[in-house]
């Protein structure tokens, strides 16, 4: 079957490899609909994961299974699926919080074991959620959206009317969406793209170019701050715009040895509340009912679907421009 395969550090291709056999408690899963995420550049030049190669890469995807194992029993042939990537160990000081998300020994479909840039992949019984008659395109961003959800739940949303988000990338448009369906109304996100600035007000949020006077007009007035950009000066910058009373969310993925400079007396004098948060927890039943409940708009995150062979680009250092989330699509 055809693949990317990451082959070492640094290095993929794409490569047709066997179709992978069944444990007794898995499923075959054939993928219809994969995207492409940051943490796939992170894994291939080793900043994410263990580095075990070769890989498959691929965490956010969905697809139809066509074999059961021997001991699975609410699951068919036919049943239109999304994976929920992570594994855990169920045991940890994290899992037993509840957080299975910051595991000890946390693995991924596409980061540690064979994920969905492969017309099939063989997946834990438990880690397939029903889809129903949902698009696969719409379903792939389930795992995005979970990683949302969970920021989200992590800062809170309780007295929270308005709301900012650097980066109006594919991450930030789906988190004003998630928190659009939190009720929250009054959604900004801030970027230095015309296009995307264009585009978020298609959907229904109010565009701020970056370094505007409008924004300037923001500072020490928000409710809910959050970065989505991974850029450590904006990171740095968000408790300033931060109501009295605020939350800060950083979301963006900057690199490990970055530093930021913040003041414990503002924090303390103007009661913020700071928390981050990674990844998805288990909660793909409620990105499904997110993605549902806000509508055809959120297909305005996605601006490539492309065949697999034409993936590999867009996990290069130079990427096309203008690109959002993109698929793979069969």
């Amino acid at each position: 079957m055809e693949s990317i395969l990451y082959e070492a550090l640094g290095e993929l291709s794409i490569q047709q490899i066997e179709r992978p056999t069944l444990q007794a408690s898995e499923v075959l899963v054939q993928t219809k609909a994969s995207g492409v995420c940051h943490t796939d550049i992170d894994v291939l030049y080793g900043r994410y994961g263990n580095s075990t190669f070769p890989l498959v890469p691929g965490h956010e995807y969905a697809g139809v299974i066509t074999e059961v194992g021997s001991d699975v029993n609410n699951l068919s042939v036919g049943d239109r699926v999304v994976v929920d990537p992570n594994f855990s160990c169920g045991h940890c000081q994290a899992c037993e919080k509840g957080l299975s998300n910051l595991c000890e020994t946390l693995g991924a479909y596409g980061v540690t074991r064979h994920g969905g840039f492969a017309e099939f992949s063989a997946v834990a019984a438990e880690n397939v959620i029903p889809i129903g008659d949902m698009d696969f395109s719409l379903a792939a961003l389930a795992e995005p959206m979970g990683c949302v959800l969970n920021g989200v739940g992590a800062i809170g949303t309780e007295g929270v009317k308005t709301a900012m988000i650097f980066g109006a990338g594919p991450i930030g448009l789906l988190m004003a969406i998630a928190l659009k369906t939190k009720g929250i109304d009054d959604i900004a996100l801030v970027d230095l793209d015309p296009s995307r600035l264009e585009r978020i007000e298609s959907i229904g949020f109010t565009p701020i170019a970056g370094g505007s006077n409008e924004l300037e007009k923001r500072r020490q007035r928000v409710d809910l701050v959050v970065d989505a950009t991974g850029v450590a000066a904006v990171a740095e910058s968000l408790i300033n715009y931060a109501a009295n009373g605020g939350k800060v969310l950083f979301f963006g993925v900057c690199s490990p040895d970055v530093k930021i400079s913040i003041s414990p007396f503002e924090v303390f004098r103007r009661q913020i509340t700071l928390a981050g948060a990674h990844s998805l927890n288990h909660n793909l039943p409620e990105a499904l009912s997110a993605i549902r409940s806000f509508g055809e708009d959120i297909k305005q995150v996605i601006s490539h679907q492309v065949p697999l062979v034409e993936i590999p680009v867009f996990l290069g250092k130079n990427k096309p421009e203008k690109s959002l989330k993109v698929q793979a699509i069969w």
